[in-house]
């Protein structure tokens, strides 16, 4: 007999179940639905996805620290591993100035505050002191000085990536020199910590629609609609000009790698609508590096090299910056020379890579740009508040996929990619399976190679 076509009200069921991208998309349409109809309730469900964002947090840095750490042990060579993070600084320097730059051309050519003729004296930074904390951006030096440990607990206690790092290329580095017979069990250890994590992370990854949910219905219920139409010059400009990264994107993606970014895009399109959702890269790092690793790059690229982005490589974030900075001074009437924007993309370079994790981080970023500049009154970063939270998309997007193609070119760069494997996952042939589902797999066949590599180190 043959056999009987589900109906489709069962297929439909069956894809809400089983895949996290109908479920998170449906989260998505429903928290837009609620926001505009029931605003008053939908700013109730902002612990929803504050609740998800901080579970994923109390992982990243325990997972970060353990891929580094066997990604060092696997590979047997620390020089590699610091041949590596240059190369990865440099890709870093290269994308964020063309964002920068980017930003500055199309906001020269649309002229997005053009006409707005602001009276500066109407403005006030009070506004901007409440989104900030009246915090800080750190100076160079602090920022140097920061990210190194001051405590082994302390930096995972504070979830500074950046220490964390440092601590796993130190521990890392140790093993290597002892090697696997004077510390058999500690590498063994390692990666069974590390097999719990990411246990734990397809745990919270169930929660995702929740997370999407109150997030979304928060963002439409606090601000509406009705910015978009307000500032629709300056949105739709900020949103081309990183499609337009995105495309340069690609293409250096091709032409290191050969490999497609929209195939990518598509392997990853359940972690890219959630952080769309939740407005967080941070909420999907745990399973982006699972997919990297699983599309070919080696451990100690992708160990290395995504969270360093986090903090190094926030290219949507310099091109929202460098488009905000001449909006503001478009907007208040002031004709910034080509000097003056040449010291806003210096500027920008160096404060850009101090934002991660630093609440109201652009609007500081833009306070100390105007104060540079000397020309800007400070109050008028404040014309950006309607805007800023709309423009998230554009820049989780941006900073995601730039921070993913930096691990893939580096990883290329260094001989770190299996580019035939990489090929196949992003065609489909080979399924992605989370790894909490084959503990056992793995142990049986990362370990060994681990070991060998210790041993020949030792």
């Amino acid at each position: 007999m043959p056999q009987s076509v589900p109906s489709l009200p069962r297929r439909v069921a069956r894809i809400l179940r089983t895949s996290l991208f109908a479920q998170v998309a449906c989260a998505l349409v429903l928290g837009i639905v609620v926001g505009r109809l029931w605003p008053g309730v939908a700013t109730d469900l902002k612990p929803l996805g504050d609740g998800f964002t901080r579970l994923i947090k109390t992982i990243i840095s325990p997972l970060v620290f353990c891929v580094v750490v066997v990604g060092i042990a696997k590979a047997g060579d620390l020089k590699a591993f610091g041949r590596i993070g240059l190369k990865a600084l440099i890709w870093f320097e290269v994308a964020s100035t063309t964002a920068l730059i980017i930003g500055l051309i199309a906001a020269n050519v649309v002229q997005p505050g053009s006409g707005m003729h602001v009276d500066p004296s109407a403005l006030s930074a009070k506004a901007v002191d409440a989104k900030t904390g009246g915090g800080s951006l750190p100076s160079t030096t602090e920022f140097i000085v920061n990210a190194l440990p001051t405590s082994f607990i302390g930096a995972f206690a504070e979830n500074s990536l950046l220490q964390v790092l440092i601590l796993a290329c130190l521990v890392g580095a140790a093993l290597l020199h002892l090697g696997h017979t004077k510390v058999p069990q500690v590498l063994p250890a390692v990666e069974q910590a590390q097999e719990i994590i990411f246990a734990i992370v397809g745990f919270v990854m169930r929660l995702a629609p929740i997370a999407v949910f109150g997030a979304m219905a928060v963002l439409i219920g606090q601000y509406g609609l009705g910015v978009i139409e307000t500032y629709a010059k300056l949105i739709v400009l900020c949103y081309a000009a990183a499609a337009l990264f995105i495309v340069l994107l690609a293409v250096a993606l091709r032409v290191v790698t050969g490999l497609s970014l929209w195939k990518f895009l598509r392997y990853i399109r359940e972690e890219m609508l959630l952080a769309l959702g939740t407005a967080s890269t941070e909420s999907v790092m745990p399973r982006v590096m699972q997919k990297l690793r699983k599309a070919g790059a080696r451990d100690d690229a992708v160990g290395l090299v995504l969270p360093t982005g986090y903090s190094f490589n926030l290219d949507g974030a310099s091109l929202y910056l460098s488009i905000g900075t001449l909006f503001i001074a478009q907007a208040v009437g002031v004709d910034l020379s080509p000097g003056q924007q040449l010291t806003v993309v210096l500027v920008l370079m160096l404060t850009s890579k101090g934002m991660a994790g630093v609440p109201g981080s652009a609007f500081l970023a833009l306070s100390a740009t105007a104060t540079s500049l000397g020309v800007i009154p400070a109050g008028a970063v404040a014309l950006l508040l309607g805007v800023d939270r709309i423009m998230d998309s554009m820049r989780v997007t941006t900073n995601l996929l730039g921070n993913c193609v930096a691990v893939f070119a580096v990883s290329r760069w260094e001989g770190a990619l299996d580019t035939v494997r990489a090929k196949k996952v992003l065609d489909g042939e080979i399924a992605f399976v989370p790894e909490e589902g084959q503990e056992a797999g793995a142990a049986t066949t990362v370990r060994p190679a681990v070991k060998e590599a210790a041993s020949e180190a030792g």
